[in-house]
């Protein structure tokens, strides 16, 4: 990464017109072409389709594009700012995928999705829903992003039974599964059974919840989760179904108190909610995920400082730190390998399939073209390094494959896929790219 400061001024300037267009994938230059392309042509196709539904995805871009929806209300931490703002951030959603999973993608930014019909105020979780189950024949996968909570699980849960298409929202399940990756290598490092691990959470929003159910599916047995009110525990009468399932017994009333003793801190909330004596109070050669942006819930020099020599693991959301959680790392893979088995949803065995498969990433060599990417890191398997880059180009083959064959294996792909010539052809497309 260059030393040198982005201005304003060149931020604007790489907006201008946008981020995206449309790339023919055909050639359009003489009479035929426009024969085959439009009428008379495209008769034959429609016709086809309409005998053989599922014939879209041989016929059509169906197949490899994924609808980027989102109603702006929870736009990066900018929050609530409307479907016209959020276009930026969805224009860039829809350039990653395509950069590093070759998804296509296109922003769908949808207004008057409120409660009181206009464009202020929490969502409509059913005109969302509506919405999208009306544009979604067009599309392979539906990436739903930047909608606030509690409405946001309402949404992807609906959609994902309703379409027979992957319906996946990355604030909740994205974080989660790069989070994951990095807790199954600590594990490894500080040689602790995963199942043995004092997990503590601290935020219980879209994230929060999903790293909880993440960390449970992969085998956490002790984990406490903690929301602005305090530890978020069966005594409390203020839980909704989904902080209620994550609830533990009444013991510790505060992050402070659930920090004792504690293996790994996860962070998905505020800015300096960590101290350094909470750090002290932790279990020897702890994981710090503090992954908090702009500012972590700890700083790193913090950290740092408190551990000096002792062996310990320092996360964020940051790219100028090392371990940085980022969802470049996830739902490219996970999209690609969806689409590609043809899976009619992403579910649980998939998601942590994608976690296993980026662990396991971190703890290979290095190419020698990424390593130049970092220069003042070293990115040797360790407490500095376990989460790969995204510049990795192996993700985009073992990420992918991971998840198809774990599509596949769930019975959210078809049983007969030919995974061998699966992966062959992700080999073959990654070469290409």
């Amino acid at each position: 990464m260059s030393d040198k400061p982005i201005t304003r001024e060149e931020i604007f300037e790489f907006h201008k017109s946008g981020k995206v267009g449309v790339l023919l994938t055909k050639p359009l230059k003489t009479q035929r072409d426009l024969c085959l392309a439009y009428t008379p042509g495209v008769a034959q196709p429609v016709k086809e389709i309409a005998a053989n539904p599922q014939s879209v995805f041989q016929y059509t871009a169906k197949g490899n594009l994924v609808a980027v929806v989102s109603d702006g209300t929870a736009i990066l931490g900018l929050g609530d700012l409307g479907a016209a703002a959020s276009i930026p951030v969805m224009e860039g959603k829809a350039v990653l995928f395509k950069a590093f999973g070759d998804v296509d993608a296109w922003p769908v930014p949808l207004n008057h999705c409120r409660m009181n019909g206009e464009n202020t105020g929490k969502s409509d979780p059913r005109r969302i829903i509506d919405i999208v189950a009306a544009l979604a024949p067009m599309y392979g996968g539906i990436n739903l992003e930047d909608i606030a909570a509690p409405a946001c699980f309402e949404i992807e849960d609906t959609l994902d039974a309703m379409l027979d298409i992957p319906v996946f929202h990355d604030d909740q399940w994205g974080t989660a599964v790069i989070t994951l990756a990095g807790v199954l290598n600590y594990s490894l490092l500080c040689e602790r059974e995963i199942s043995a691990l004092r997990v503590v959470i601290n935020g219980a929003g879209a994230a929060g919840i999903r790293i909880a159910d993440m960390c449970k599916a992969a085998g956490v047995e002790n984990l406490i989760m903690c929301d602005s009110r305090g530890v978020i525990s069966t005594d409390r009468s203020d839980l909704n179904d989904h902080k209620l399932r994550h609830a533990c017994l009444p013991g510790p009333d505060s992050l402070a108190e659930a920090l004792v003793d504690a293996h790994v801190f996860i962070g998905v909330s505020v800015a300096d909610c960590v101290s350094a004596d909470d750090v002290r109070a932790m279990a020897d050669y702890p994981a710090i995920f503090a992954m908090s942006n702009p500012d972590p819930e700890i700083a790193p020099a913090t950290v740092a400082a408190v551990m000096g020599a002792k062996p310990y693991v320092m996360v964020t959301g940051r790219s100028d730190y090392p371990n940085q959680v980022n969802n470049v790392l996830g739902f490219p893979y996970l999209f690609r390998g969806a689409l590609d088995a043809r899976a009619t949803t992403i579910n649980t065995e998939m998601k942590v399939a994608a976690a296993q498969a980026l662990a396991e990433m971190a703890r290979k060599d290095v190419p020698a073209d990424v390593k130049a990417l970092y220069p003042s890191e070293d990115l040797r398997f360790g407490t500095g390094y376990i989460i790969p880059k995204p510049f990795d180009k192996r993700l985009f083959v073992e990420v992918s494959y991971a998840v198809a064959e774990a599509a596949v294996i769930s019975g959210a792909a078809p049983a007969d896929t030919d995974l061998a010539a699966l992966r062959a052809a992700l080999e073959k497309r990654n070469a290409n790219r």
